[in-house]
């Protein structure tokens, strides 16, 4: 069961990888609106699909002041070349450790036989750092409801 809404959402400092090196990306972003996409793994068809949305669709969540940050349990630098091939424009942040994914809850395990991985979940959470829209899908190849993450958004504003 994903972490709830009206919850505290927790603190982590994940890494992330980009052409300037390695980096530390705080969750929640302070001070802002943050979209918290848990995915199970880079360079697999499902998790491209949504990833390569929201990119394409970026605008839309800028507009409603908020910053989108993926995580998954991949290396940040498995993300980055990921990133790389399909033009993924939001930042990924690496949950090698499963810290994040175990604290909002949402540890999808065994996925195809390979490992615990995180579950697809979407989260809101605002300026104050508390959850205002959580939804882990039924399977890992369900999307989110990116209207109703919108639709949360659009009550932050």
């Amino acid at each position: 069961m994903a972490l709830a809404v009206g919850s505290k959402a927790p603190v982590f400092t994940l890494k992330s990888k980009s052409a300037s090196g390695l980096a530390d990306v705080t969750l929640p972003v302070a001070g802002k609106n943050t979209v918290i996409l848990f995915f199970p793994l880079a360079f697999t068809g499902v998790c491209t699909q949504e990833l390569c949305d929201i990119t394409a669709g970026l605008s839309s969540y800028s507009d409603l002041n908020a910053d989108v940050i993926g995580i998954s349990v991949d290396s940040p630098f498995a993300q980055e070349a990921w990133a790389l091939k399909e033009k993924i424009g939001i930042t990924l942040v690496s949950d090698l450790n499963k810290e994040a994914t175990k604290a909002y809850d949402v540890v999808f395990p065994a996925l195809a036989g390979i490992g615990d991985t995180s579950a697809r979940a979407a989260f809101v959470v605002d300026k104050a750092g508390v959850v205002q829209y959580a939804e882990q899908t039924a399977t890992p190849k369900d999307l989110p409801n990116f209207d109703a993450v919108k639709a949360a958004l659009a009550k932050l504003a």
